[in-house]
Formats: structure tokens, sequence, C-alpha cells
């Protein structure tokens, strides 16, 4: 498989990225944690000592009458807010609930009230604080073990990814290299027993399904080339014997010889029917042809579907007007196309022109049905099986022919581009 058509490992990136991103969220949350842990260690400290100095502040004041002078360095009794230190004052009426305050030049205070009365117990701990100086450090730590389990994540996880995805991968380049004639067989074994390993194996029983039936339709197509040719044969062996012989009528004789000719156009439509059913080239070799008697040849083949309707036909076609193209393909092209407008045009003028590169065959025909190229659709009123445009589609896609179908102002046009196939004598 070449370079530029090799398929991009998304899955692989993607299961990459969602283990990298989780080991991410993994350390982002751990170090928010650290560093939560910590504070309310801290905190959680400077607030025993509180409750413990608070304890004996009451004690005291219970049996004494007074606040004694706290033995922790720090601390302080103040008997009213009011004296509270840096305006802790009026930040502590404006937030009541708070216990922690930071004060100026890098102050830092606990307070505790001291009930019944306004009295507070407060401790400045900004010499006892452990985790402020260290919080550089701290982050510093986390950050660059964030970073580290993120490039260990990354490597992990594009090990994984490469590992889980290398089934998929190996079960991709199978069917890249796959053709409809040669179908990938024994694959499933080398793959791992898992849910890779079931979709292989369900795939590889599909294929074995698939070419079964793709043999059933070549047997098919087989038997009904035989079974099909063996009829015309006779019927053209007859139509010979009809010609051969000098007791029948000129009227008969003409039409022996107009049967002759559309038996052998018959097996030749035949054999290249049977080709495209088993997606082969057909084996004619293309060449040059005259357009205006092929032409010519179809709209006599054709003119029974008209069935004495009012209709006239225009062939507007240069007489020099040749194709480089394989005439049996031609000839079905053109067919199926003139067929389809004489079939469906109940009045008026069908006119078959060349112009600009185009072989135009336009008819006063309606219906979207007349232009769909789906096999099996067909008009109400046809008596067909509703395969010839389906048939005109695939052999011009096989030719890299342009097909265009389309209605305007009330007429159906069907054209076919044979503009770098002209020639002229």
């Amino acid at each position: 498989m070449s370079a530029a058509h090799r398929p991009r490992r998304r899955l692989r990136h993607r299961l990459m990225l969602a283990f990298s991103g989780f080991a991410l969220l993994v350390a982002v949350l751990y170090g928010f944690y650290v560093v939560l842990f910590v504070y309310l260690v801290e905190d959680q400290m400077f607030n025993g000592l509180l409750e413990q100095e608070a304890k004996v502040q009451l004690h005291h004041h219970a049996t004494q009458g007074g606040w004694a002078r706290p033995a922790l360095p720090g601390m302080a009794v103040h008997e009213t807010a009011a004296s509270l230190p840096d305006g802790l004052a009026a930040r502590l009426a404006e937030e009541p609930w708070r216990r922690e305050f930071a004060g100026d030049q890098g102050r830092h205070y606990h307070l505790r009230r001291l009930e019944p009365g306004d009295a507070w117990l407060v401790a400045e701990v900004s010499q006892q604080l452990v985790v402020r100086p260290m919080r550089g450090g701290i982050l510093q730590w986390l950050g660059g073990s964030s970073l580290g389990v993120l490039v260990i994540a990354m490597l992990l996880g594009a090990w994984l990814a490469r590992r889980m995805t290398a089934p998929l991968s190996r079960l991709s380049d199978v069917f890249a290299e796959a053709s409809p004639s040669h179908l990938p067989t024994g694959f499933a074994e080398s793959l791992p027993d898992d849910e890779v390993g079931a979709l292989a194996r369900t795939l590889q029983g599909l294929l074995v399904r698939i070419e079964a039936f793709v043999d059933r339709e070549r047997e098919f197509t087989r038997d009904a080339s035989h079974e099909l040719r063996t009829p015309l044969a006779v019927i053209r062996s007859a139509c010979e014997r009809m010609q051969a012989r000098d007791d029948i009528a000129p009227e008969v004789r003409l039409q022996a010889g107009h049967i002759d000719q559309c038996v052998r156009q018959l097996e030749r439509t035949v054999s290249a029917l049977l080709m495209l059913a088993r997606e082969q080239q057909l084996n004619e070799m293309p060449e040059r042809t005259l357009l205006l008697p092929l032409l010519e040849r179809v709209v006599v083949d054709q003119s029974p579907l008209l069935q004495d309707r009012a209709v006239n036909v225009e062939l507007c076609v240069p007489a020099d007007a040749a194709a480089w193209f394989p005439p049996t393909a031609l000839h079905i092209v053109c067919s199926n196309l003139i067929g389809n407008a004489f079939a469906h045009c109940l009045h008026g003028s069908v006119r078959i022109n060349l112009e600009g590169g185009w072989l135009k065959i336009r008819n006063p025909a309606s219906g979207e049905h007349i232009l769909d190229a789906a096999p099996f659709t067909k008009g109400a009123g046809s008596s067909g099986f509703g395969l010839g445009l389906s048939i005109v589609q695939r052999l011009c896609e096989r030719h890299g022919i342009v097909l265009r179908l389309e209605t305007c102002n009330e007429h159906v046009e069907c054209a076919i581009h044979l503009d770098t196939l002209l020639l002229t004598n």
C-alpha cells in the first residue's frame, strides 16, 4: 500500500490521547489534593493550639475573673473585637464566620472567640507557617512529577494503543489488498481471540458465503450462455435456409433476412450482457463504426415499438460521422436509448441528431420514470423489464462515456458524449 493511500490511524491516536488525558487529569487532581491536604493539616494544627489555649484562658477567667497572658508566643487575648489588629474587626463584621485572615506586611492570623463575652484569642502565625515558604517548591515538585507522569502515560498509551489497534490494522491491510476476484481467506486464524478476532471470523464467514454466491452466479451465466445461444443458432440456421430457397416470395425472403439480422444482433447482445454480468471487459475490440448506418439499423429494429402511432422519426447525423467504439456495445447503447424513446413517445417527433459532440435522442414523452436508470424501473405502459437504461449506464461507465438524461421544455432528452471518438472520412 502506497504512503498516499495509507489509512490514518485515528483510533490509535484517540486511544493514546484519551489515556494521556486521563493520566494528566489524575496528576492534576493528585496535586490539588496534596496542596489541600498540607494546608488543612497546617490549619488544623493552629486550630488545635488555639483550642488548647482557649481552654486554659476560659478556666483562668472562671477562677480568677480575668484573662491570663498566653503561654505560646504570637498569641494574645483581646477583650473586644474593636481592639483586633490590622483592621480585623471590620473584616470580621463583614464575614463573621471566618476565623483565618491575612494581615499587613505578611502577617497571618487565626482567631478563636472566647465565650461568654466578646473576647478574642488571636494567634499571629506568620513565623510558624510551614506550607507558605514551601509552596513554590511543592508546586514545582508537583508540576515536575505531573509532567513525568504525562510523558510515561503518553508512552504507555502509545504502546497500548498500538498493541490494541494492531489487529485492526492487519485486518484493514488484508481487505485493502483484496479484489472481487481474489477475496482474502484464512486471515482470522492469525488474530487474537477477542472482539477483533470475532469480527474477523464473522467477516471470513461472510466472504465464504459471498464467494459461494459468486461461484453460483458464474455457473449460472455459463449455463445461460449455452442455453440462450443454442435456440438463437437454430433460428439463424432456419432463416438462412429460408433465404436459400427459390420457392418463397420476395417479401418472405426480406422478412427472413430481417429476422436473421436481428438474431445475429441478439447473439452479440447476449454475449455482451453475460460478460457484463461477469464484470469482465467485452472481448470485442473498438473499431471505426459509421454512426448513420448503425442508427438506421437500430431505428428499423426498434420501429415495432411505435405500434402504428403517429410519430415521426428525424435522423440528422452526417453520413461521414464515425466512432471508434466496440460496435456491439455501441449498438446496445443506441438500441436501448432509441427503443426507450419509441416506447414512451405517444405523438410528435423523435429527433436523433449529433450536436457538439453529443449524440442526442429527444422525444416529447413525460414522466420521471423514463429517466430512472435503476434496474426494473419502468413505466406503466412499458412491456419490458426496466433494464434498458441500467444496461446503458453500465456500458457507458465501463467505456468511459458520459451519459446524460434530462427533461427540458416537456421533452425527454438522452445523450451520450462522443466528442473524443468522432472521426471523419
